[in-house]
């Protein structure tokens, strides 16, 4: 279970002193936590990488912010952390592969137009979960009903 992998990898990053990878593996477990302690459930495996995606997610978007500031100290880490997380993400499938399985899901709901973004949306991101980032599915829709 991804939960005890977490555990495990914290051990040994604080073994290793490997302190950016503690932090990050500390960071997505108070984030399982908090999941937990919000909505009173037991998390899944399904569930723990929804949360590491929207955690390596906000690195992601905040890239830009710094390459703007000219800060290449946080740049370097922010990219060593989303390094990190992206080590217990499925494999990205590239835009090409997006927009082929958004192709299936348009022929499979018959979507025609711009109206029919949200239900292709929708399937999408349940079919491909955390193999592709929402920006990426909704151009690859945008593109095909358009």
């Amino acid at each position: 279970m991804l939960k005890e992998k977490l555990l495990e990898d914290l051990k040994e990053s604080m073994k290793d002193k490997n302190v950016t990878r503690k932090n990050v593996v500390q960071m997505v477990r108070a984030a399982v936590l908090q999941v937990e302690k919000d909505k009173q459930i037991e998390v899944n495996d399904e569930q723990i990488v929804e949360i590491i995606a929207k955690e390596a997610k906000k690195r992601k978007d905040s890239i830009n912010d710094y390459e703007k500031s000219g800060r290449k100290d946080l740049l370097e880490q922010i990219n060593e952390e989303i390094a990190i997380l992206e080590e217990y993400l499925p494999e990205q499938l590239s835009s090409d592969q997006v927009e082929e399985k958004v192709k299936e899901i348009i022929q499979e709901t018959g979507a025609s137009s711009m109206k029919d973004m949200g239900m292709v949306m929708k399937l999408a991101k349940e079919k491909l979960g955390a193999s592709a980032d929402g920006k990426t599915i909704n151009d690859a829709a945008k593109k095909l009903l358009s």
